[in-house]
Formats: structure tokens, C-alpha cells, sequence
């Protein structure tokens, strides 16, 4: 089948959401909207409001305005930044106790030991990532290392550890050959190395998409997490029956902060966000019926 739609002009755009059933009382306005937030980014935040007729028509049920989808879409640009912020804070004490338990253990360059990990191939590998990302970067700590030292050819643990992206450090983490080694840096966080593994790379997933700027409250997630059997306050904080949609992530995330900062408002501020968008759908994040009388969303998460 062969692409054949023109592109449209903006009020063209606006004239087609008309004919489907959209209220736009505001053209101008909506136009000015359109000109500056692609019509197929927000497409995704008025999809809620379309009619589930399973044809092709996508026509809006009765009343829904254009002030309906930019509002989701404002929402969704505010959730996706308090979580950024608090995906920094795991982030950056991941890559501390990472860095902090194993050099301490076996030495400042234990990361250059391929007996320390699983699949040697893929160590290799990591190691050959790792080495463009030093020789791209031009931090200070990185050119301090490399006028003054030659032996070895490579910065410590607790210095590339700052330079590699946060999914390859997740790798590096997952291939420890040696489980007491990921527990240890696991200890911090008061939970299983395989949950921390798990969570680990399912943040990277949010991080990409909130890095990239789409849409994240109601997605459907690709990379799950495993909820953690231990402890029993935590476990039972999560929504098992919705394990693909982010209400599972901001227990976790809200969990770890206050590890990580006991004092944080960032679970309270999230409640206060989700709380005050009534029009974005809490079902359709994963948030289980009954979130007011679980003790997470009751004082904070």
C-alpha cells in the first residue's frame, strides 16, 4: 500500500480535528499550539478522547475540546521532570556504590579485571565502549588523568564510572560474575541484587523516553521490573496486576529516594502533581482502585 496523505497546513490540521468532533474555540490560539508541538505529539494525548469504534474515523466523543489533549500533554511534560529528577538521584548514588564497593574491594582499576565478570566477551566489549567514551570525553578529571599518569592506560573505577552512560553501567553491574559482589552494592538500597538488576535496566528504558521527550504517563512499557519479595512494606506497595505502566516505577523510584535522602519532599510533590490533573486517567498509569489507602500514596508516593 502506498503513502499517499499531503502534509497539512496548520489550519488544515485544525480544520480535520473539527470534523471529527474536537471544540476549538480558540483557533488562533490552538494554530500557534500546533506551530510549535508537532500534530502527531499530541495526537497521543488526544487519543483518550476519541470514540473506541475500531474504525478509522478517530472521532472525539461529544465535548472534548483542544484544551482537553494540551492539557494531558502539559501534565505529562510536568510528570516526565519530576521523575527525571528523581531518576538523577538513583542514578548518581548507583554509580557511587558501584564505584565505591568494588575498588575498595579488589583496587581502583577492578573494572579492567575480566575475572571478576561473567561473559568475558562481553566484558571486552564494555571495555571497547567504555574506551570511546574516555576518549570523547573532555571532562577535567579525564584530562587530568591523562597528562599525568600512563600506567595504567585507563582512569580508576570511581573516575569512568562518571563517564559511561547509565545503561552501560547497568551492564556492567548485571555482569558481575560474582552475586556477593552485586549484593554488596545492592546492601545500600536494602534489597535483592536481582531487583536492583532489574530496576536498573528498566530505568534506563524511562530515562530514554523522558530524555527524548515522549510521552510516559500512560505508556504501555516495554521493560518491566521484578518486584521485590523482600522487604514486606515494599512489596506491598506495588500493583502486580499492572506491571507495564509506571505506577510500579514511582514506588520504586519513591522507595530508593528516601533511602537515598530521607528528607525529600519528591514523593509528596509527585502525589500533588497526579492529584491535581483529575483529567489524567490514574487507571491508565497502573495505580491500583484503591491508592488512597495504600500507605505509599497515603503519605507521599
Amino acid at each position: 500500500m502506498k503513502y499517499a496523505k499531503p502534509p497539512l497546513s496548520f489550519d488544515d490540521q485544525l480544520d480535520l480535528l473539527q470534523s471529527r468532533g474536537m471544540e476549538i474555540p480558540d483557533r488562533a490560539r490552538a494554530a500557534r499550539y500546533l506551530a510549535h508541538i508537532n500534530y502527531y505529539r499530541l495526537r497521543a494525548y488526544w487519543l483518550p478522547f476519541e470514540v473506541p469504534t475500531g474504525s478509522s474515523d478517530h472521532c472525539f466523543r461529544m465535548g472534548t475540546s483542544f484544551d482537553d489533549a494540551l492539557t494531558l500533554y502539559i501534565f505529562d511534560r510536568k510528570f516526565r521532570l519530576v521523575v527525571l529528577e528523581a531518576i538523577e538521584r538513583v542514578e548518581v548514588s548507583f554509580r557511587t556504590q558501584f564505584a565505591y564497593v568494588l575498588s575498595l574491594k579488589y583496587g581502583s582499576h577492578a573494572y579492567l579485571d575480566h575475572s571478576l565478570f561473567k561473559n568475558k566477551n562481553f566484558h571486552g566489549q564494555l571495555i571497547q565502549s567504555l574506551k570511546e567514551e574516555i576518549d570523547r570525553s573532555r571532562e577535567t578529571f579525564i584530562e587530568h588523568y591523562r597528562s599525568k599518569y600512563e600506567d595504567p592506560p585507563l582512569p580508576p573505577l570511581w573516575t569512568v564510572c562518571e563517564v559511561m552512560s547509565f545503561g552501560q553501567l547497568s551492564k556492567w553491574f548485571n555482569n558481575l560474575k560474582h552475586r556477593q559482589d552485586r549484593q554488596a552494592i545492592s546492601k545500600a538500597y536494602a534489597i535483592d541484587e536481582t531487583v536492583l538488576s532489574s530496576f536498573m535496566h528498566h530505568l534506563t528504558h524511562i530515562r530514554n523516553i523522558t530524555a527524548h521527550h515522549s510521552r510516559l504517563w500512560n505508556r504501555r512499557l516495554t521493560f518491566t521490573m521484578t518486584i521485590p519479595k523482600h522487604p514486606a512494606h515494599l512489596r506491598a506497595m506495588f500493583n502486580t496486576k499492572a506491571d507495564r505502566y509506571v505506577f510500579n516505577t514511582l514506588v520504586m523510584l519513591g522507595y530508593l529516594l528516601l533511602l537515598i535522602s530521607p528528607g525529600t519532599s519528591w514523593p509528596q510533590r509527585m502525589r500533588r502533581l497526579v492529584e491535581d490533573h483529575a483529567s489524567a486517567d490514574t487507571r491508565a498509569m497502573g495505580f491500583p482502585e484503591d491508592r488512597r489507602e495504600l500507605s505509599p500514596w497515603r503519605d507521599g508516593i
